[in-house]
């Protein structure tokens, strides 16, 4: 059985050297209302003024996550970001109009699954990503779900052309367990991350924030062994086995907390902040 340490506990076995560091963003940076701790922005803040290069890896879209990385002073050449769940990589400018280049993205045609979940859920709201300017959805989503634009377009138009990412927000009045309902199915193509009972993110196969974190660890040339990755939800369970330090929050279930090497606290209690205030003692050691 895997044994899950404490924040601390054992610091022999993340390497010294200059980490690269992936965090999630909600539920991990900032509390589910949007909430964000001075202590977290502040631990962030001082790693990311070390030798450490701190980056984003987030389920948000662009337009959602760029505001945050203003705030946290992240917008920084040569640094990048990964967004909708690894589809999205952003190449960070702050030379550049909105702060970003888009370095990758990657699509799939989302019209066979589209078909196969409106069998399943003929009442879900269905969205499209459009890279950069918002969602194309069938309905509007209720608020505070979606906070970008959203551009209600028939279902035929949202499955027209490639996209990097479809998300289907079930409103009936039943409960949803996506993770039954999925199984044999024939869902193939598609790479899927549950969040809360009634969402459901398709991308494209194989794609998930670890494999964009993989990418931008190659381009910058940082060894795996320096790796460390921190988050609190089914979406983050590829990033945190991928990562040489995993660390789930101590809100994360059972499923998240089983992939990390590291549990911290909750996001309440600042759980972010302890595991990078750990972190920068041993950067600042090397430097």
């Amino acid at each position: 059985m895997q044994h899950q340490a404490r924040v601390g506990e054992d610091s022999s076995r993340m390497p010294h050297g200059a980490p690269l560091v992936a965090l999630d963003i909600d539920g991990t940076i900032v509390h589910h209302d949007g909430w964000l701790s001075p202590r977290v922005a502040r631990a962030i803040q001082a790693l990311a003024d070390s030798q450490a290069t701190v980056m984003i890896a987030t389920g948000r879209s662009v337009l959602a996550t760029m505001p945050l990385l203003r705030e946290l002073g992240l917008v920084r050449a040569g640094w990048y970001a990964v967004c909708s769940n690894g589809a999205v990589t952003l190449a960070l400018d702050p030379g550049a109009k909105d702060g970003y280049r888009l370095h990758e993205v990657v699509t799939f045609d989302p019209k066979p699954a589209v078909r196969i979940l409106q069998r399943l859920l003929p009442e879900a709201i269905i969205a499209v990503e459009d890279v950069g300017v918002g969602f194309k959805v069938n309905r509007l989503f209720p608020e505070p779900d979606l906070a970008e634009r959203q551009t209600v377009v028939t279902v035929e138009e949202l499955v027209s052309k490639p996209v990097p990412r479809v998300t289907f927000r079930d409103v009936s009045d039943r409960p949803q367990d996506f993770s039954t309902m999925l199984d044999g199915i024939g869902l193939h193509g598609v790479n899927y991350a549950i969040g809360f009972s009634s969402w459901l993110d398709l991308a494209p196969e194989g794609i998930s924030k670890a494999s964009g974190l993989e990418a931008v660890r190659e381009a910058l040339d940082v060894d795996h062994a320096h790796t460390v990755a921190v988050g609190d939800q089914r979406n983050d369970i590829e990033m945190l086995q991928w990562a040489a330090r995993g660390v789930a929050m101590g809100q994360a279930p059972p499923e998240v907390v089983a992939a990390a090497d590291e549990v911290t606290a909750d996001v309440a209690r600042d759980g972010l902040a302890l595991v990078l205030e750990d972190l920068l003692t041993r950067v600042d050691r090397v430097a």
